[in-house]
Parts: structure tokens; C-alpha cells; sequence
């Protein structure tokens, strides 16, 4: 009969506001369980800071120590929530004749609504829009932010919701009136209704020109960016991802021993590798943090069940671990034409889902810098080996930060980089 739905996930808050909250899921396993589940805490702005992982194949158990990050705490964080997101992705416990299938979700795509959202212009406007949908618990898909000549904004934000209830009249009549209680004067209007063939066409970016694109999707880091990319202080010196293998000690398993900088959503980024690579963990040990650095033992299989000995297996396996670590997302600031353009980019899981919360990051860390944004949007862009999601935005000029001085535009990367890692 399994186990009641509720022991399925587990959630136990700390004692205190410091002490972290601890996440049990004991469920059936299935392929990826561990990258999904960590995807839903990194979109509830949770980071993890020790985790333990196993399973036999049939059954897993895992346990996360997680803490709200610094610039989420003024969300709002439904634990309620959290553990209904969490039951869904895990399989059902029960036997098929009390399976609720609400409970864990369906495998189809969830629906794309448009927001129509209008706007008098202000600074930091964007961001205190994403703020209101993050809070909601939507997923920003797609966007197209245009900034009027008589000081207007209209944002088309293409919308999946996370508790899957947009399909109702009253979800989304509270998300229009909360908007406009939110913004009050300043909201000019708000309209809420499944997406048609726009989002399709929304779906590619505008061309991207060929110079950008090699520096943004480049599988080799320049000197410069690998100093700014592990920069944590300004007095941190470059630090280096290691991988070391070990095929002696199981007779079962291939053990991964992986040191690297702590960041935001590091756990989430080395399972979405071995999801995407058809990799199985069988056992995990995430530590916490020492120094800055976090220490990992990974037991992984392929799905046949055997250890990894194929050598090119086990190095494009460590060669795409250690440039996920050190580079999970790329920024660089470059000029489109006369104006300044900010891209930041990230991979796309092989099942089509982008990282959670970089739109929210960059929109924080732009309004933190009193940078003002003319227009931004999202689309895909592929490139040989994978897909990608990237951000644009053109930015506008102001006093603090001159566009046009290279100083101040790796000023800029710098601070957008520290917000996206949780540095």
C-alpha cells in the first residue's frame, strides 16, 4: 500500500530564523527526482546548504537543510506550497486505485498564459513586477518589455503557473486586482488570458550577431572572466572546480569527489548534468559549506547499472561538471547598434525547462545598481551541443554607471554575477 501521501514529503522549520529547515521526500524514485526537486526549492528563492541522497533504484530517500536566501527574504514563503510542488514531481506512493492524480501532476506541458501588463515608467519597475509574479509562484517563459516615447511601459509576459490553477477565473482575477493593489496609481491596466500563437513567435530570440554569440555560448572561459566569474570579494582570487574519480572503491558505483566554490543552486546544477547525461545517483553527500567551498561524494551509475568506464564518458561527464561550476551562467555587456545591451544566459534542461529565478536575479541586481532598463525580452538560442535561454536588455544611461566605460560595464557584470550566485 506505500506510504500516506502526506509522510511523502516532510517539512520541519528551525527552531530559530537562522537555523535551517529541513526537507524530507521519502517516495518511489524515478530519473532526475533529484534535479526536479531541486529546481521547485531554488524557484521558492531556498538554497541548499547540506544534503544527503539515496536510492536503491526503487526507492530513495533525501534529506535538504535549506535556508531563505539573503535577497528573498522579503517574499512571502508558503511552506504549504512548497510541499504541494514538491508531492507533485514525486511518484505516487499508493497503490493506483487511491492515486490521486491531481496530487502528483501530469507529464504534459503546463498551459502558457499572456499578462498584459501597463504601466507608468519608474525605476526599478520591472523588478517590483517580477517580485509580484515570483511571490504569486508564476514562471516567466517568455517577455517583451517596451518603453513608450511619453514615459509608458507595456510588458507581455508569457506566464506558467506554478500551482496550476490559472485556468480558473478567481486565479486569475486575484493576480489582476493584486497587481493593481500593489502598483495602484501607477498600473494603467491588466489583463489575464491563455496565450495563442504569440508565445510561439516569441519563443526565438532576435538574431544575435555572430561576434556576441561566440563570447556569450564559448566553452572556454577568457582569463578575464574566470577571475570575475569566482569572484566573490574583491579581494578573492580565482578558485578552480575539481573532479576526481575513483573506480576502486565500489564494485557497483563510480565515486565522484567534487570540490568547488559555494553558490547559489550548485546542487541543482550538478544533478541537472547527470539527468541530462542519463546519469544515475545512487548516493549523495552535499556538505556544508567550509570556507566558502563545499565538498561532494557522488555514487553514480549508468542506467544499465554499471560503473562509468568509458574514458570519453567520464570526461565529457567531469569537463561539463567543472564548467557548470564555474560557469553556470554567462553575462557579458556589449553594444546593439548606438545602445548598451546586457545578455545573461543559462542551459535549458534537456526536458525544455530554463533555470529558475534569473530573471528575478538580474531585474535585482540591475535596480540595486539604479540601472534603468529600456526593454528587455527572453527567448531560446541553440548552438551545437545544447539549448540555450538568454536574457536581453538594453540598458539607459545614467550618471553612477557611464555605459560606455569598460570600468564600469565589468563593474556592472561583476555585481550581476554576485547576485545570480548568491555571493
Amino acid at each position: 500500500m506505500g506510504i500516506p501521501a502526506d509522510d511523502v514529503v516532510l517539512i520541519q522549520q528551525g527552531n530559530s530564523p537562522h537555523d535551517p529547515t529541513i526537507v524530507t521526500v521519502n517516495c518511489p524514485d524515478k530519473s532526475g527526482l533529484g534535479c526536479d526537486l531541486c529546481r521547485i526549492i531554488l524557484e521558492f528563492g531556498l538554497h541548499i546548504t547540506r544534503a544527503d541522497f539515496q536510492t536503491d533504484g526503487k526507492w530513495c530517500y533525501i534529506v535538504l537543510w535549506v535556508v531563505q536566501l539573503q535577497h528573498s527574504n522579503l517574499l512571502r514563503l508558503d511552506w504549504d506550497s512548497l510541499k504541494n510542488r514538491l508531492l507533485r514531481v514525486s511518484p505516487p506512493c499508493l497503490t493506483p486505485l487511491y492515486y490521486d492524480q491531481k496530487l502528483n501532476g501530469s507529464s504534459a506541458a503546463p498551459s502558457v498564459y499572456l499578462l498584459k501588463f501597463c504601466c507608468v515608467d519608474r525605476k526599478g519597475l520591472l523588478h517590483d513586477v517580477t517580485e509580484v509574479l515570483t511571490e504569486l509562484e508564476f514562471t516567466i517563459q517568455r517577455l517583451k518589455v517596451m518603453t513608450t516615447p511619453d514615459g509608458k511601459v507595456v510588458d507581455l509576459f508569457f506566464i506558467t503557473d506554478g500551482r496550476e490553477l490559472l485556468h480558473t477565473k478567481k486565479r486569475r482575477d486575484d493576480t489582476c486586482r493584486y497587481l493593481y493593489d500593489v502598483f495602484r496609481e501607477y498600473c494603467i491596466g491588466c489583463e489575464l488570458q491563455l496565450a495563442g500563437p504569440e508565445c510561439d513567435t516569441q519563443r526565438n530570440l532576435s538574431s544575435l550577431p555572430l561576434v556576441v554569440a561566440e563570447e556569450l555560448f564559448s566553452c572556454e572561459l577568457s582569463e578575464k572572466e574566470s577571475c570575475m566569474q569566482a569572484l566573490r570579494t574583491a579581494t578573492t582570487s580565482p578558485k578552480k572546480a575539481i573532479v576526481t574519480v575513483d573506480n576502486l572503491l565500489s564494485p557497483a558505483h563510480t565515486l565522484l569527489q567534487i570540490q568547488c566554490v559555494d553558490q547559489k543552486g550548485l546542487f541543482y546544477d550538478i544533478l541537472r548534468i547527470s539527468k541530462d547525461l542519463n546519469i544515475q545517483v545512487a548516493y549523495g553527500r552535499f556538505s556544508s559549506s567550509i570556507k566558502g567551498y563545499r565538498n561532494m561524494d557522488l555514487f553514480v551509475q549508468q542506467t544499465d547499472g554499471k560503473k562509468i568506464l568509458d574514458p570519453k564518458l567520464l570526461d565529457n561527464l567531469c569537463s561539463r561538471l567543472k564548467e557548470e561550476m564555474l560557469h553556470p551562467l554567462r553575462v557579458i555587456i556589449t553594444n546593439r547598434g548606438p545602445d548598451t545591451e546586457l545578455l545573461v544566459a543559462n542551459p535549458v534542461e534537456l526536458c525544455g525547462k530554463g533555470r529558475p529565478r534569473v530573471f528575478y536575479d538580474v531585474t535585482l541586481a540591475l535596480k540595486k545598481l539604479g540601472i534603468c532598463i529600456f526593454s528587455a525580452e527572453i527567448g531560446r538560442h541553440s548552438t551545437q551541443d545544447r539549448q540555450w535561454e538568454v536574457y536581453r536588455f538594453l540598458l539607459v544611461e545614467n550618471g553612477e554607471f557611464p555605459l560606455a566605460s569598460g570600468q564600469a560595464r565589468n563593474q556592472m557584470a561583476a555585481g550581476i554575477r554576485r547576485t545570480l550566485m548568491g555571493w
